[in-house]
């Protein structure tokens, strides 16, 4: 497989194959990437195999934007924080205690949180909704 175009838009990095075929991830799966300047993010190097971001020590291969294809299905995690953009991803899994690029895998519906996961997440955004319902301005 050869890729033609690499691009990032709305939130997403695409590639383009030589035979036409385009896929995508979720720059939320990818904490490094995702909190990375526009000029970060555009410093990359390709291979055969992958993306490099050598100054963000981040490596997508080619191969896993096409195996990931399909398996994604909306959770109650999922449901919740894409009501409420507001909310920063990283820093709701530090409050609750998990892995960002974890909390982004649910978020994009490549994970399933177990219920005991998913009462943390729910727990850690009661709490914050609780902080901010005892704001007085």
């Amino acid at each position: 497989m050869q890729v033609e175009k690499i691009w990032l838009e709305n939130g997403r990095i695409f590639i383009k194959t030589d035979t036409g075929r385009v896929a995508s991830h979720d720059l939320a799966l990818f904490p490094k990437l995702l909190n990375a300047s526009e000029a970060q993010r555009g410093n990359f190097e390709t291979s055969f195999f992958g993306i490099h971001w050598p100054e963000l020590d981040e490596d997508l291969s080619f191969e896993g934007f096409f195996a990931s294809e399909g398996i994604r299905e909306e959770n109650e995690i999922s449901l919740v924080l894409k009501r409420f953009p507001e909310i920063n991803i990283n820093q709701l899994a530090k409050r609750a205690g998990i892995n960002q690029s974890l909390l982004a895998k649910y978020v994009c519906g490549n994970k399933r949180p177990s219920k005991k996961r998913a009462k943390e997440i729910g727990d850690a955004l009661r709490q914050l909704g609780s902080e901010l319902n005892s704001i007085t301005l």
